[in-house]
């Protein structure tokens, strides 16, 4: 949900004002800058971005099933529903990712239950994160699933944009809180000198 919607003719005044901020940071900057070419240097369209968020998901190991999450869980401790929107099922690829391994074999990687889960209470009966640990683990699971999909051709920015990275862009906390993000991604192995996703998983006892 989007706290504060930015038209499309403010749109571009919002991003320039976000990358001014991002100054003195060349690889929050480089991060930046991909999220936001994004729409423009997409290709193909929802039926070719399902099909590499799938490829995606084949070359980390993980397992799938072609099913809709409200029929049990976006996550069951084991494979990905995939009937969703393909930013949506690269969303949980990079859960996936983030999740210390102790729960990953928990519904809904032990957060509690997803937007698209369907078997809420039982998703909810399992949460083990400590609400703290739910929002910093999704603040960085919707950073790295924007820089997949920016990596396979998406549009991340939209992403970007639903996931409330812009809101309050004209304050330096806004800016602040990507590059705080977007290096501890880096810090922690999931983004490459670039600023390019890597495929890996964390590992026990692997901080965030």
């Amino acid at each position: 949900m989007i706290l504060s919607p930015i038209d499309a003719e403010t749109l571009p005044d919002a991003l320039d004002t976000f990358g001014a901020n991002l100054a003195g940071d060349p690889f929050a900057r480089t991060a930046f800058a991909r999220i936001r070419d994004s729409r423009r240097n997409a290709r193909g369209g929802e039926e070719r971005w399902r099909a590499d968020a799938l490829t995606l998901a084949a070359s980390l190991g993980i397992e799938t099933l072609d099913e809709e999450p409200r029929a049990a869980f976006s996550w069951d401790g084991r494979r990905i529903r995939t009937r969703s929107e393909p930013s949506v099922l690269i969303h949980e690829i990079a859960h996936w990712q983030l999740c210390p391994p102790e729960r990953r074999e928990l519904y809904d990687f032990g957060l509690g239950a997803g937007p698209e889960t369907g078997r809420r209470a039982d998703a909810d009966a399992v949460a083990v994160a400590s609400p703290e640990e739910r929002q910093d683990e999704e603040c960085l699971t919707s950073l790295l699933g924007i820089l997949w999909e920016v990596e396979l051709g998406q549009p991340g920015l939209l992403a970007f944009l639903e996931q409330n990275w812009l809101e309050g862009y004209r304050r330096p906390a806004a800016a602040e809180h990507f590059q705080r993000s977007v290096a501890r991604l880096r810090a922690a192995g999931f983004l490459d000198p670039d600023g390019r996703p890597v495929r890996r998983a964390r590992r026990a006892g692997e901080p965030l």
